[in-house]
């Protein structure tokens, strides 16, 4: 499939957006493009301002888009007062772009605790050591900090932060744009109506 070939036609797009989702996700892979699961998290700073930041989608299901972070972060605090969110997705190679708005809540601590004991051990390692998003005095403290912490954990498992854990954003709206010659793009805008269906309107470019 080449570029000129590629295309955004609302009648034979899949009806489901997650599943339309899924499948450009999967082509960004099978393109063996660069972390095609890394994604812009924008949220909304305690007073009121847009902040963003790039995290990597862990898991999408028919509940929404996963991602983990610690508790504590600034993008944490951001969500505790306004758990509403937007993701963006870009796949320069594939000319793709997917736009995701929606309400964030935390994973079950099952969920968490299950995905942590899947990561490397030393993502593992510093989960714990880094006090994420706090000023610290410098890069020898985290140093220090993850020597302490191998000797600690040197001859068991790594215990799982309660601190540590996931988010899912369940989306309302989810925007695919797709570039064409001429800056004349395809935009396709999936809305979630209050019976749950989605609608699917094209939008101009």
């Amino acid at each position: 499939m080449t570029n000129a070939e590629d295309q955004l036609d609302e009648q034979l797009i899949n009806r489901d957006p997650i599943k339309q989702f899924q499948q450009w996700l999967d082509d960004a892979i099978a393109a063996h493009l660069p972390l095609p699961e890394a994604m812009s998290l924008a949220t909304t700073s305690t007073d009121g301002k847009p902040t963003s930041r790039m995290v990597l989608l862990k898991r999408v299901d028919t509940q929404g888009f996963v991602f983990f972070t610690n508790y504590r972060s600034a993008k944490a605090k951001e969500l505790d007062a306004n758990p509403n969110a937007a993701l963006v997705f870009f796949w320069p190679t594939l000319e793709r772009q997917v736009r995701i708005e929606g309400a964030v809540t935390k994973t079950s601590a099952a969920e968490s605790r299950e995905y942590f004991e899947t990561r490397p051990r030393e993502s593992q390692i510093g989960a714990w050591a880094s006090p994420q998003s706090e000023v610290i005095s410098g890069r020898e403290e985290l140093e220090r900090r993850k020597a302490e912490l191998e000797e600690e954990y040197r001859d068991r498992a790594v215990d799982w932060p309660e601190y540590w854990g996931g988010y899912r954003l369940t989306p309302t709206r989810i925007e695919f744009w797709k570039g064409r010659i001429g800056r004349l793009h395809d935009r396709i805008v999936y809305e979630l109506a209050e019976n749950g269906s989605w609608s699917i309107k094209r939008l101009a470019p």
